[in-house]
């Protein structure tokens, strides 16, 4: 836990002023959000320049994101590895730090999806697209969570709108053939299927055999 706005102003009156700037602006790890706006308070009544808060505003919203970014990436190996339960962990813990960081968002509900929860992943997708509505990674997610919920209307929306985002998403239009498998309408799978192909998606054989089986043709 760390120190705490009532204890700060104590410390603040046994440093200098301006040692104590340099101090909290290298050590911020070890005092709270609401006492770094203490902090701030104490230090402007003190006559510290406004040059020496930007410093110290930039520094910690500096050090924000350099721990949101550490849990982010580390969730990113929990994934490779298999370990989603730990990424989630740690794409939340991304999260507290900042609220805003879209790709964090995204990867959990990826996770999510992993372990078959797609509600709690199409949530986590809308945020972030809340945050980033040109973020194709996330419509092109939220559509394979709509999908694996047999909403297949849903899923074609969001392919769409990821390709129109990224026109070179392979995936998207393969997901998009997918989909259109399922609802029948194999012309249309077959047209992104033959897409994501030119753009170097590997198609699954098994699929490919199904395909051809449920249209009659063979390309």
């Amino acid at each position: 836990m760390g120190i705490d706005g009532e204890n700060l102003k104590h410390v603040y009156e046994s440093w200098g002023k301006q040692d104590l700037v340099k101090a909290v602006t290298i050590d911020k790890k070890n005092y709270e959000p609401s006492a770094i706006d203490i902090m701030k308070k104490e230090l402007q009544k003190r006559g510290v320049s406004n040059q020496d808060l930007a410093t110290f505003q930039d520094s910690y919203s500096s050090e924000k994101s350099q721990s949101a970014e550490f849990y982010y990436n580390r969730g990113i190996t929990y994934y490779k590895k298999g370990q989603y339960d730990q990424a989630i962990l740690d794409y939340t813990k991304a999260l507290e730090i900042n609220p805003r960081h879209a790709k964090a968002y995204c990867n959990r509900g990826v996770a999510y999806g992993e372990k078959g929860i797609h509600d709690q992943a199409i949530s986590d997708f809308n945020n972030a697209l809340e945050i980033d509505p040109r973020y194709a990674e996330a419509y092109y997610n939220r559509g394979v969570a709509y999908r694996e919920k047999g909403q297949y209307d849903q899923a074609i929306s969001d392919y769409t709108k990821a390709l129109e985002i990224n026109p070179r998403h392979a995936g998207a239009y393969y997901d998009r053939g997918v989909a259109y498998y399922f609802k029948r309408e194999y012309e249309k799978s077959w047209k992104n299927v033959k897409k994501a192909q030119s753009l170097g998606d590997q198609i699954h054989p098994e699929f490919l055999d199904n395909l051809r089986k449920a249209s009659g043709r063979q390309n």
